[in-house]
């Protein structure tokens, strides 16, 4: 929706009768203001006075930022209950959290900014690929993903009881590349089953079998593994892979 902007030079007083209006419309507010800030739970923390941006949510999740740095200096989780109130020379925002009892207090001296909306967001979150994507990466783009060329053959290979690989290709010099991908840190187990689909094949095609096992990261004792048994390893980043896929066609339709 619209945002119904009032901006600069809001008196303290008109300033409360927006905020309350908004708490119960629970709307998205932005608040600029010059104020001191004050914790009360766990612990308890004080910060003097200084212009900040304080973004309140239909939730009640309460966020404190400074002008600099990503990291809220103060902040209350969602489910929190919202009151305000005016006193003669400041605005008292208290923002309380019942279990466990926690409190914070914003006063603010001096409005710079009140800016409220009533928003929608229902999208669903589309993480970065998941295997298939990774997979699907590798297969059409070896050389940005992997750093070689390698030439498809198959996907979910079936290697008799040791299960299914998840890539089999072919470098350049003729030998097979046993490719096993996590989305998530692989761990030592990975590295072992990556080591038994490898035995398998070379067993069963009397070659030289390459593995390589593809993740965003790797456990140390995976690392250790992979080291002991000869077997490659390629660290990817699941938002290269989706840019990758996304400057291209192989992507998935959107």
């Amino acid at each position: 929706g619209m945002s119904k902007n009032q901006t600069q030079g809001l008196s303290i007083q008109e300033a409360a009768v927006k905020l309350r209006e908004s708490f119960n419309q629970r709307e998205t507010i932005i608040l600029v203001a010059d104020c001191e800030v004050e914790y009360s739970g766990r612990a308890s923390s004080k910060l003097g006075r200084g212009e900040r941006i304080v973004l309140i949510k239909g939730d009640g999740t309460t966020i404190v930022h400074r002008p600099y740095g990503s990291t809220p200096v103060n902040y209350q989780p969602e489910g929190s209950i919202l009151s305000v109130r005016a006193e003669s020379n400041r605005l008292v925002i208290s923002a309380v959290r019942p279990k466990p009892s926690e409190e914070l207090k914003i006063y603010a001296y001096r409005v710079l900014g009140l800016y409220t909306f009533k928003l929608e967001d229902t999208a669903k979150f589309d993480m970065w690929g998941d295997e298939d994507d990774i997979k699907r990466a590798i297969m059409a783009y070896p050389l940005e993903v992997l750093g070689e060329e390698l030439k498809p053959i198959e996907e979910e290979v079936k290697l008799g009881t040791a299960g299914f690989a998840d890539l089999l290709m072919i470098d350049n010099n003729g030998n097979y590349v046993l490719i096993e991908v996590k989305k998530d840190t692989a761990g030592v187990d990975a590295v072992y089953q990556l080591k038994r689909y490898i035995d398998r094949l070379s067993m069963s095609t009397g070659r030289h079998v390459r593995g390589i096992l593809v993740a965003p990261g790797f456990t140390k004792s995976a690392l250790i593994a992979l080291e002991k048994e000869s077997i490659e390893y390629k660290q990817i980043s699941l938002q290269k892979v989706s840019k990758i896929l996304r400057n291209t066609k192989v992507g998935l339709p959107l």
